[in-house]
């Protein structure tokens, strides 16, 4: 009889553990289900650098990769094949780093290469400089700075008169030589920097340099409006206020030494009789 009921007893436990096996499968599958339908609809390949690739670096096989990236975040100009980067031939126009997704606006066209023009405005020409240490603010000026252009010329007439002006405001630095990268960060003291200007203004750059000397005034990167500006002469370098005071100082001294002489008082008459002239003293007398 006790037999019996420990046999009923295991079969009861055993039915209970085959009903949360089955209950546990089917509260768990749904959850399987779902994550394998999300990552094809939540996820899209993305082609990305491999290494650190410079500007003018050839984009290869080697130098890239595809990984997962959230399908609705695509970056505008992305690629999704490493197929069309290296059937095309391009290269880097900008730094790129690893892991950062490859856009068509950091490469240059089919069969390119790394040419400034890619990095131009539409609208905007590249115009370069002549600088040196002084005038390229010691060789901190690097790609992507933005800068003022200030020319220092002398007028003809008017004593030669020699004027600073403001000639173009907040342009944009494209290259420093022959460096385009945005990644220089070491000061570098160089003879041309390339400029991003109008077409007007790109003739204004040529017609300065034959004219004057110019030089570059380096902008904070948050500045971008332009301010009033003025010409500045030799009589600016001066200080105004020990100029104003020397003036009166040095008319006084003058009026303390000047003395008028007195006038000497003769009390004499000349009478002329044809060729002979005589002159007489004359007494002065009271009214009395």
């Amino acid at each position: 009889m006790a037999r019996g009921q420990s046999l009923i007893i295991l079969g009861v436990a055993i039915l209970l553990g085959l009903a949360a096996v089955f209950i546990a499968m089917r509260w768990i599958a749904p959850s399987d289900n779902s994550a394998t339908e999300f990552r094809p609809q939540g996820l899209a390949k993305i082609v990305v650098a491999r290494v650190p690739l410079d500007m003018g670096t050839p984009i290869t096989e080697a130098s890239i990769k595809l990984i997962d990236y959230p399908a609705s975040a695509l970056p505008a100009g992305a690629f999704t094949t490493t197929a069309q980067l290296t059937s095309e031939q391009r290269v880097a126009l900008n730094r790129i780093e690893a892991n950062e997704p490859i856009l068509l606006s950091k490469l240059s066209g089919k069969g390119g290469r790394a040419s400034i023009s890619a990095l131009l405005d539409p609208e905007k020409r590249a115009a370069s400089v002549r600088v040196n240490d002084m005038t390229g603010v010691g060789g901190f000026v690097l790609p992507g700075d933005r800068v003022d252009v200030l020319i220092t010329r002398t007028l003809p007439g008017e004593g030669d008169r020699t004027i600073t002006d403001i000639l173009l405001q907040n342009i944009r630095v494209l290259g420093i030589d022959q460096q385009a990268s945005e990644n220089t960060d070491k000061p570098v003291v160089v003879k041309t920097a390339t400029l991003e200007v109008s077409q007007l203004d790109s003739q204004k750059l040529a017609l300065a340099q034959q004219v004057g000397s110019l030089s570059l005034a380096l902008r904070h990167n948050g500045n971008m409006a332009p301010e009033p500006v003025r010409t500045v002469s030799l009589n600016d370098l001066r200080d105004g206020s020990s100029g104003a005071l020397a003036a009166p100082a040095m008319f006084q001294r003058a009026s303390y030494g000047y003395r008028p002489r007195a006038r000497r008082v003769d009390n004499a008459v000349t009478i002329v009789r044809g060729l002979e002239s005589s002159k007489y003293s004359v007494g002065i007398y009271s009214g009395n």
